[in-house]
């Protein structure tokens, strides 16, 4: 029996068919995890003035008199045990610094530079607050704002950072001339600290625009503030947030007026990316709004927050397009890293569900920043080899990488802020870097993930994450180009032997990382022993032609259109 549809009906089937065919075309012609430009490159982080100080004119070491309630240069943190250090007052590292190891970090493989705020921030030491102590969090007095997120003025650069022939502009032009974009770390949930100072301090809880005052705390309490009637508070909410940080008042829109105005300054002297500090301390509608209007100026501009939560559920809203597509720092991979490479070791399996490919909350899981950890929490804890793995897998599986300065050299691994994780790197350790082992080989993956489009951008097709070993391909096809990366991983202290058959495509395999290439034969195999602690990459520079794996990708393609 024939059922005859209305002719309504039969043109709204007939519409559904071709869209689910021209859908079917379009996966089965292109296969990307992102075709973010940002994805092509690694990120090396760096807090700026505790890299390397290039210019000793702009140290500013008289700043906050001779007072040691209030001089701001050079303040350890007392209590340190017997050959231990750390340091709460400036230390002298500059754009000069920076610039002058541009071509380090490009040597070493990293495609962009994220440095700390760059604004203005007090010329004291804090006197409110609990007194630091060694190994101590959330405590302020006796903290100043070497390290940029004090802010007071926005609209103006730190004076312990340009130099009288290199401001901003200059700096970002002099990366842009070794191939390095600039990645700008902006906040907007908070000022400086504001209020339990046993008497005002100049700058503190103030807020200017290019030197006019436009807010300011007074020393007061967030509930002892009166917006309504006094026009100096009506930049900050009543109810405070983080330790005695202003709590910046996002529902007033000279706020967002302020940010917009002070960022797209900055955007104007080269800064190619922002890293949004704190962002899940402010609404999804401020940073919609925020990017917007960041985005009106210079489109497709990209952004990614810092959300510090270890569920996925919790941070994955900032992505979507409705709440302003702001991408992520990984956090709940994050975490897993650290067991799987730390000192604990466990085994790859705890990698694997956190990469959310075929179902997860995420806008796309490709455009999240990664990290084993930052300037915010304890340095990753591993031996050399830990690292090594810890690197080998950074590049290789999907995200964007990033790595804290120090990294490449297990600079004072383990250590949590106020112990020595922000401690002063220097030329020196730069210098001798080249030729230690992190080093070495962190060059040598991170120069293949800049080579390797399908490390990049290309779908994850994960197949073998047990204990010590991780295999999977990345897959990249795309306006004409086309390429397959087999990743081969071996975190244990003895060789791995791989046999891979599934999805494998006939063809010459390129040894990425070594020499010559492996011929696989039609439904052949590809045999390979990966040494301990190691990667063996190998590419193929053509399209994926096998139903099997097509139909793997042609999944996830269709994952990535639906959330």
């Amino acid at each position: 029996m024939k059922t005859r549809l209305p002719s309504r009906a039969l043109g709204a089937a007939l519409l559904t068919l071709l869209a689910s065919t021209a859908a079917a075309a379009d996966t089965q012609g292109d296969y990307y995890g992102t075709l973010e430009p940002f994805a092509s490159d690694a990120v090396y982080f760096v807090l700026t003035d505790r890299y390397v100080n290039g210019d000793p004119s702009d140290d500013q070491r008289e700043q906050g008199g001779p007072d040691p309630a209030t001089r701001s240069f050079d303040r350890p943190v007392p209590g340190a045990p017997a050959g231990e250090s750390d340091n709460i007052g400036y230390l002298g590292g500059d754009f000069k610094g920076l610039l002058a190891n541009a071509g380090y970090i490009r040597e070493l493989g990293f495609g962009a530079v994220w440095l700390t705020p760059i604004v203005d921030n007090p010329d004291q030491a804090f006197t409110g607050g609990e007194v630091v102590t060694w190994g101590g969090a959330f405590q302020d007095r006796g903290k100043t704002g070497y390290h940029g997120y004090w802010g007071v003025d926005f609209y103006r650069l730190d004076e312990h950072l340009p130099s009288r022939d290199l401001d901003f502009a200059g700096l970002t032009q002099g990366l842009r001339r070794h191939g390095l974009k600039t990645v700008l770390d902006i906040v907007a949930n908070h000022g400086s600290p504001s209020f339990t100072m046993p008497s005002d301090q100049p700058k503190f809880g103030e807020l200017y625009r290019d030197g006019v005052l436009v807010a300011d705390h007074q020393n007061l309490a967030p509930a002892q503030l009166d917006p309504a009637h006094q026009p100096l508070h009506r930049y900050f909410h009543t109810q405070a947030d983080l330790v005695q940080l202003s709590n910046i008042d996002d529902t007033n829109p000279e706020v967002l007026d302020y940010f917009v105005g002070a960022y797209t300054q900055w955007i104007d002297q080269g800064a190619d990316a922002f890293r949004i500090d704190t962002i899940r301390h402010m609404p999804h509608a401020f940073w919609k709004a925020f990017a917007h209007r960041i985005r009106a100026k210079r489109p497709g501009f990209f952004m990614f927050g810092e959300a510090f939560d270890y569920r996925a559920r919790n941070i994955a809203p900032f992505t979507w397009p409705e709440n302003g597509a702001v991408s992520v720092l990984d956090f709940p991979l994050k975490e897993r890293m650290a067991e799987v490479f730390g000192r604990r070791s466990a085994g790859y399996e705890r990698l694997e569900e956190r990469l959310y490919l075929r179902r997860g909350p995420y806008a796309n899981p490709y455009e999240l920043m990664t990290f084993y950890d930052n300037h915010d929490m304890p340095r990753l804890d591993a031996s050399d080899e830990g690292f090594i793995d810890a690197h080998n897998w950074l590049f290789t599986a999907r995200g964007i990488p990033v790595v804290y300065y120090g990294s490449e050299t297990g600079f004072m691994r383990g250590r949590a802020e106020h112990a020595g994780n922000r401690n002063y790197y220097g030329q020196a350790r730069i210098d001798a870097a080249p030729g230690q082992p992190i080093y070495e080989r962190l060059q040598r993956i991170a120069r293949l993930r800049a080579a390797t489009p399908a490390l990049q951008r290309g779908l994850q097709v994960d197949m073998e994450f047990r204990g010590d070993r991780a295999a999977f391909y990345r897959v990249y096809q795309h306006d004409g180009a086309a390429q397959i990366a087999l990743v081969l991983l071996n975190k244990g202290a003895a060789p791995a032997d791989f046999e891979v058959r599934r999805y494998l495509e006939a063809g010459a395999w390129r040894d990425a990382l070594g020499d010559g290439s492996v011929a696989v034969a039609r439904d052949g195999t590809l045999s390979a022993t990966v040494p301990a602690h190691d990667v063996k990459v190998f590419v193929l520079d053509a399209p994926p032609t096998r139903r099997d794996l097509r139909r793997a990708l042609d999944a996830l393609m269709r994952r990535k259109l639906v959330r």
